[in-house]
């Protein structure tokens, strides 16, 4: 067996977050929900060298050069055509995902980053994350991205286990997944990687060690997902021949539970559903989409939601990349569908993306929203069935019970 690199279990930025932790109780909260819940751009890149048998993200591969200096000036160009819809705002974070962003010459990342700040304002320091995958990872491309402004990198390592990664349809190794990640420290400030987890034949054990020791690697953030198979991919076909077998349901929450005592226990707890950090290094960018915050998205097959003219609306772009290019060469954007929602659809939303967190939702923000209140009996036969509790006098949350049937929860209160 090759010997795996060798990483320091923890670096400064996770051993102080975790000293503050402990010193509190395991109680603080450095990024509390204020009621500003931000303002994000999220670039979509589509490309990527393979298409994993699991995945129905907008992806595409492509077996020749991609023109990545026509699609830099499609994002500027569309950025630009949002800026004139949004109006002025203050960016609070910005995500480069895909796809495999990490395929983007450096040249490329930069651009897209000097066409945000032309449009909006920027300020120092903010969250700019990229994600990216091993097997496209290069110290010279790492280096290049810092240096575009990029300070954090959200690694899709899924495995650490070279068999499941074959079956996953992953082209990189353990060894390759921990060298990227030992680089990935020494360069960026901030460090995320995920992990799937309910793979098929998986128990309870093998997770457990796992988990354990991708924490040792890990610096501030883990994101953590359970495998579900999406209509329309190759998972699927295999499933439903019954060729690919997933844990049950008692299995899988049982997998669910064990992931949240682990992490917990490790410093790392649950700050939403399927994402773990040491407190204070949570996503800024994702608690603008869970706070139900606006952003914009570029690039084919992004999502935006913004408030325009006092309503919400939403927009969708073309999911193929070609045929999004030129569409925004046309028209200065690739937007095919859009919508306004009411108040009651907001509210649906907020309910839907809020109670993910465990910090849970502003009864308040809901009444604002949607002009009423959360229907008192819905929420107080939850409380009874141990589903969701208050914090404080107006916020409640799921419990550990109720996240496990979140969609259950929110359809309830819903109705």
């Amino acid at each position: 067996m090759a010997s795996l690199p060798v990483i320091p279990a923890a670096p400064d930025l996770r051993s102080d977050l975790l000293q503050e932790f402990e010193g509190k109780g395991g109680r603080t909260k450095s990024h509390p929900d204020k009621g500003e819940s931000g303002f994000g751009v999220y670039v979509h890149w589509p490309f990527c060298m393979a298409k994993c048998p699991y995945c129905d993200f907008n992806s595409h591969v492509r077996h020749q050069p991609v023109d990545q200096k026509r699609f830099a000036v499609a994002f500027a160009r569309e950025l630009a055509t949002m800026r004139q819809r949004t109006g002025e705002r203050t960016v609070s974070s910005i995500f480069l995902g895909g796809g495999t962003p990490s395929l983007m010459h450096p040249d490329t990342v930069g651009s897209v980053l000097d066409a945000i700040a032309q449009n909006w304002h920027v300020p120092a320091g903010i969250e700019i994350t990229l994600e990216a995958n091993p097997t496209s990872v290069e110290a010279d491309r790492f280096r290049g991205y810092r240096a575009a402004g990029v300070n954090r990198v959200s690694l899709g390592v899924q495995a650490l286990n070279d068999a499941d990664l074959r079956r996953l349809g992953r082209m990189h190794s353990v060894d390759e997944a921990l060298a990227a990640i030992g680089l990935a420290r020494e360069i960026f400030p901030r460090l995320s990687f995920d992990l799937i987890y309910a793979r098929p034949d998986q128990s309870l054990e093998a997770w457990r060690e796992e988990l354990v020791r991708a924490i040792s690697f890990a610096a501030d953030h883990l994101s953590l997902y359970q495998l579900t198979i999406e209509e329309g991919t190759p998972f699927y076909n295999l499933w439903k021949a019954g060729k690919l077998v997933t844990p049950d349901g008692d299995h899988a929450a049982a997998l669910y539970a064990e992931t949240q005592d682990v992490t917990a226990k490790h410093g790392l707890p649950a700050y939403e559903i399927s994402n773990h950090a040491i407190p204070g290094a949570e996503s800024q960018h994702n608690l603008v989409y869970w706070r139900y915050g606006e952003y914009v998205g570029v690039g084919p097959g992004a999502h935006g939601r913004f408030v325009e003219d006092n309503i919400r609306a939403v927009t969708i772009t073309e999911r193929h990349p070609e045929t999004w290019v030129e569409k925004v060469e046309a028209a200065g954007h690739g937007i095919i569908e859009e919508e306004r929602l009411d108040r009651e659809q907001e509210g649906d939303e907020f309910l839907l993306m809020g109670l993910r967190l465990v910090e849970g939702i502003d009864l308040a923000r809901y009444e604002r929203l949607t002009g009423h209140s959360v229907k008192e009996k819905r929420v107080i036969s939850l409380a009874e069935q141990g589903l969701i509790e208050y914090v404080g006098n107006s916020r409640i949350r799921t419990t550990p019970q109720g996240a496990i049937v979140l969609n259950a929860v929110i359809a309830d209160l819903a109705a």
